[in-house]
């Protein structure tokens, strides 16, 4: 007598597990985690401190200027150093599967691809969520306290509590961000250099096209839209408020994440 047995396919809860094992116990997570951590609270309040041991050498006008703005120091630079970490990740955590051949044994086990895509998506957007809320939380107290000889800052101050959460979003939404990237391009090395440029160099480069639209152009590439949701106060001037440029850099990360999932469902592996 023959025995049919009948396998089940994975549900989503199933691929959410899988890909939350995949990620966690790749050698590349825990240290690009382990160096957001230093970055955020160890080399920031290193530079706190060094900023606040050579206090009574700055002018009144610069150390009321940084009176007026800690967060330049407590936030600020910690993510301008963190989103480079959090690109290089998002980027792999696709990326990684192409370049090591994984992403067919992962879709000969589930051979729907867009559930796949969902569960990568959803993993690392609440794992970039949680360890984004923490470190800038952390960050933002341990700087306090190393400043707190010299500068008053408190969550309650205005503009303060929403820029530290918004902080958290903002490396959230680059994560998904570059984790588009990594399945339109599927090439590391291409995707990250993708990333990067248009972080670092793509977007400053905007300020110097000429007129009105150069100035919407500028105001509306992704992360100098979604960097002003870290901002506790904004010039008269600006385009968009803190609000609406997470807003333009979540619809541009959409729409990104639309276009991987086409090419993801028909492309081959």
């Amino acid at each position: 007598m023959t025995t049919l047995t009948a396998t089940r396919r994975a549900g989503f809860d199933g691929l959410l597990r899988s890909e939350w094992t995949k990620l966690r116990t790749v050698r590349s997570t825990t240290w690009s985690l382990a160096a957001m951590a230093a970055v955020s609270v160890g080399l920031m309040s290193f530079i706190a401190w060094v900023i606040m041991r050579q206090w009574d050498q700055f002018s009144p006008d610069e150390q009321a200027m940084m009176a007026a703005e800690p967060l330049q120091i407590i936030i600020d630079q910690p993510v301008f150093i963190s989103q480079l970490i959090v690109a290089v990740l998002g980027v792999m955590v696709v990326s990684a599967e192409y370049t090591t051949g994984m992403i067919r044994s992962t879709l000969q086990a589930q051979p729907r691809r867009l559930p796949v895509l969902g569960a990568k998506v959803v993993v690392f957007a609440v794992l970039m969520f949680v360890v984004g809320e923490l470190l800038s939380f952390a960050a933002f107290f341990a700087g306090r306290w190393v400043m707190s000889d010299h500068i008053t800052v408190n969550l309650g101050d205005p503009g303060i509590a929403r820029s530290v959460f918004g902080a958290g979003l903002f490396l959230t939404v680059l994560g998904l961000f570059s984790l588009a990237f990594g399945a339109i391009i599927r090439h590391t090395a291409g995707a990250i250099t993708g990333v990067l440029g248009l972080i670092l160099i793509v977007s400053n480069l905007t300020v110097l096209l000429p007129g009105s639209w150069g100035d919407h152009v500028h105001a509306w590439m992704p992360t100098n839209a979604g960097q002003l949701v870290f901002k506790p106060s904004l010039p008269p001037d600006s385009l968009l408020t803190q609000w609406q440029g997470l807003a333009v850099f979540t619809g541009w990360t959409a729409l990104l994440l639309v276009v991987a999932a086409y090419l993801f469902r028909t492309r081959d592996a």
